[in-house]
């Protein structure tokens, strides 16, 4: 556990961004890699310099004034190599945290997450298309990506049939509203939900997309003191929502006779399918992919074990040891280490 309660619990590492410095890494319980920016592929992270105020500045290590964006693509991760080094990177400096990587949901991605899952992440998210904040570019909102549904769906079977799906928590978000949605992306495979614009709306949003502008006339998205007093949210508001999904989740899962979401997780079979392939809107469209259940013992259909992590004996560590009383008492110390 933290001693500050207030720190933000996960903390995410772009290229380029900035102020992800060793006292930023260590007060986190998850490290997430961006591999996508924002709640699309493409662009993202990005933050007016008029919005950068004098304590933005300083956190970022950067200079009042001065835009702030992470470049579009990855420059640091050329390759799934280079991406298992930056994970043992930031599991030595936190070995705590989890790491997770977050990538967009597009045709393909089941074969970027078994790369990911080999590299060793603990975490992944597929971000479906929808959601995201009211800030992002029209550019970046509309046709950026696929439908959550569709990732996650190539992710858990790409997962389950290379025998890596149980050492990963599996996460899904993108506009996700209801105990229907967790549901339904449960029976696909995932075991967490990531749930943002719904919970800001019920913290007082109200999606006047005006997020890069300074002027949010509620005190959310802003920096102007005058503004954020009109800030109304409180944690209430949002755990009393959460109190509405779990229940519609609990109702769900008994009407399906099953007492876990974990019992459910990655039964896709389960899904009723034939109100919407009989819709003549769904006429001459093949859905059996989305619903294909590969065949795998029940362990290894969702998270049940730790990654390994080759981290135990590395020189760091045993420098640490030896140089303890040096960094603890001052006291000096002297040895050699190969």
């Amino acid at each position: 556990g933290s001693t500050n309660p207030e720190r933000s619990a996960i903390k995410q590492i772009g290229s380029g961004r900035f102020g992800v410095t060793t006292e930023y890494l260590v007060n986190a319980d998850v490290l997430q890699i961006k591999m996508a920016q924002g709640a699309k592929p493409g662009e993202g992270g990005y933050l007016p310099g008029h919005k950068v105020d004098a304590t933005v500045a300083k956190t970022r290590h950067s200079t009042p004034g001065v835009d702030l964006i992470s470049p579009p693509p990855h420059h640091d991760i050329y390759s799934i190599e280079d991406l298992e080094q930056l994970i043992y990177d930031l599991k030595n400096v936190n070995p705590e945290a989890d790491v997770s990587v977050k990538l967009a949901s597009e045709f393909g991605v089941g074969t970027v997450a078994a790369g990911v899952a080999k590299a060793r992440a603990d975490h992944i998210t597929i971000s479906g298309f929808d959601g995201g904040t009211g800030a992002a570019p029209l550019t970046s909102v509309k046709h950026a990506g696929s439908p959550w549904e569709i990732g996650l769906a190539e992710t858990q079977q790409t997962l389950v049939r290379n025998g890596l799906r149980s050492r990963i928590a599996l996460q899904v978000d993108g506009g996700l509203k209801t105990g229907r949605d967790v549901v339904i992306g449960a029976l696909l495979g995932a075991d967490e939900f990531g749930f943002a614009t719904a919970p800001l709306i019920a913290v007082g949003c109200v999606m006047t997309r005006k997020c890069h502008l300074n002027t949010c006339p509620v005190g959310v998205a802003t920096q102007d003191p005058v503004l954020r007093k009109r800030f109304k949210g409180t944690p209430e508001h949002v755990v009393n929502y959460f109190f509405f999904v779990a229940e519609e989740v609990r109702e769900i899962l008994a009407s399906l006779g099953a007492r876990r979401l974990d019992d459910i997780i990655g039964s896709s079979d389960l899904l009723d399918r034939d109100g919407m392939i009989e819709h003549w809107k769904a006429r001459g469209l093949d859905f059996s992919k989305i619903f294909r259940k590969v065949e795998a013992l029940k362990e290894a259909t969702y998270w049940t074990e730790r990654q390994n992590h080759p981290i135990d004996d590395i020189l760091d560590r045993r420098l640490i040891e030896k140089a303890k009383l040096a960094l603890e008492t001052k006291v000096p110390v002297a040895f050699e280490a190969a």
